[in-house]
């Protein structure tokens, strides 16, 4: 295995986010020197997996956490947001499907109706204002909702079928809904790189250290895990996106901006369905509400889903604790997280989230009995005998000082950079890989301001992206919404 001395950028970890920056930056300068590598034997493997996530194209259309009730009010604000990022995901896939050099978009999307349900009076009016709300916003206005057990059991039988008149019930429905396979995408856009571009990727390297060098550049220190050879490469620009992983390398950087952050791993599990009768009753996602205090995280979900050309049905998500950053990682790495400056952040976050500390408690505890319990709020009849429990990913919450409370749990993801912006880091979890070209423009435009501010770039990067930096109107979304269904056959 050889290296070149020096690169233009270095990104850390092979999954769908360094993927999108590496491709998005080689198509505006081709000639960029760009090396990615990669801890485990293959790329994909953590986050970008496909059973290690829920697979949903997350674009709002379901997801009731990102529809908030403020004083009696539902914001859209954040689901809007959302929309457009995934669209925006969607606008650069059918880019790539259109110059041919992404193949057969129908292994890693495809169109699975998103529907939200929930149980009770008040749910279901909050259920009712949310359509409402969303139906009067053009990125929702095909949302259709009900009270009617009819209309439930045509939209999802597994689900509807054994309810009677007397339950309380409300259901939305929106059917441009989409079901992802991250871990097919991302070994996509890595054999684009690598057979396109000329872009190496490199597999079992671990990163040791990253240093500044000179004022230019950063020295990044690596570890061949089969022959233990370690190598120093020197890099204008490093992006550390190795999920669960980023916060220790992270803390290993000379930065002020690193400062204060902590994290919280959160592993997960799914009950995975295994009698192919009962999978063919259901072809949806169905979201419904967290429980009374629990975090956002825990939205149980039914969800279709689509792996590997096999159609699926997985039931979760279950929470779990385990003190590793990664499912392949080190049970130290908690501990290892904890330093000096980050300390009044994990503490004031910890005494301020004792409710989520309570939950991954009681999660921890369920037997699969408890699961099966938990599943059956959904389908009434399941039997334990059609279902396994499989192990999920591994996420890592983010803690950020907190001018108030010490330290904040947040849910979402953040770019961490340095000034000159030649060091970039993703921290956090969901919506992750659904919204991952907008994260990478933002650290393209911190990295390479020359790239997307030249004529060029900005004309290049409203061909890949027709929303980059626009105003969103009807038209344009409806129409960007009809490209992108024929480029990716949806």
């Amino acid at each position: 295995m050889s290296f070149k001395k020096e690169y233009d950028l270095i990104c850390v970890g092979g999954g769908i986010m360094s993927a999108t920056l590496a491709l998005i930056t080689k198509l505006l300068k081709p000639e960029m020197n760009i090396l990615i590598l990669e801890r485990l034997d293959k790329v994909a493997q953590e986050s970008s997996a496909a059973w290690n996530n829920a697979g949903t194209g997350h674009s709002a259309l379901c997801e009731l956490n990102y529809c908030p009730e403020e004083d009696g009010e539902i914001s859209i604000k954040k689901a809007i947001d959302i929309c457009t990022q995934y669209e925006t995901s969607k606008q650069f896939w059918s880019y790539l499907v259109n110059k041919g050099l992404l193949k057969n978009p129908n292994e890693f999307i495809a169109t699975v109706k998103h529907h939200s349900w929930v149980l009770g009076k008040e749910n279901a009016t909050y259920l009712e204002n949310r359509f409402h709300a969303m139906k009067d916003h053009f990125m929702f206005d095909s949302i259709k909702f009900t009270r009617e057990i009819n209309k439930m059991k045509a939209w999802f039988p597994l689900i509807a079928n054994d309810r009677t008149e007397d339950e309380i019930m409300a259901a939305s429905r929106i059917d441009r809904g989409t079901e992802m396979n991250y871990g097919s995408l991302t070994e996509k856009l890595f054999s684009i790189l690598e057979n396109e571009f000329d872009t190496p990727v490199h597999c079992n390297m671990e990163v040791l250290d990253i240093d500044p060098d000179t004022d230019l550049d950063w020295t990044v220190e690596v570890r061949n895990l089969k022959t233990k050879e370690e190598y120093q490469l020197e890099a204008e620009h490093v992006f550390i996106g190795a999920g669960g992983g980023s916060l220790l390398l992270l803390q290993k950087v000379e930065i002020e901006e690193k400062e204060g952050y902590g994290g919280f791993p959160v592993s997960g599990e799914w009950l995975v369905c295994t009698n192919e009768d009962i999978i063919k009753q259901h072809d949806a996602k169905v979201y419904s509400k967290a429980g009374l205090g629990d975090p956002p995280m825990s939205t149980p979900h039914l969800d279709t889903r689509y792996i590997d050309g096999k159609r699926q049905l997985m039931f979760g998500p279950f929470a779990g604790f385990s003190p590793k950053f990664l499912k392949e990682g080190s049970n130290l790495d908690l501990f290892k997280s904890i330093q000096f400056d980050n300390i009044p952040a994990m503490f004031g976050a910890f005494w301020h989230n004792l409710p989520l500390t309570k939950y991954l408690i009681e999660q921890v505890l369920m037997s699969k009995e408890d699961r099966m319990n938990s599943l059956r709020k959904f389908v009434k009849n399941a039997n334990a005998e059609d279902w396994e429990i499989m192990v999920a990913g591994q996420r890592v919450q983010i803690i950020k000082k907190d001018e108030f409370e010490g330290g904040i749990l947040q849910f979402g993801t953040e770019v961490i950079s340095s000034k000159d912006g030649s060091i970039t880091c993703l921290l956090g979890a969901s919506p992750g890989a659904s919204t991952a070209t907008s994260i990478m423009l933002e650290v393209i435009e911190k990295a390479f301001p020359e790239l997307t501010n030249s004529i060029k770039g900005k004309q290049l990067l409203k061909e890949m992206v027709p929303f980059y930096k626009t105003n969103v109107t009807k038209e344009l979304f409806d129409e960007q919404l009809e490209k992108s269904k024929v480029s990716l056959r949806l």
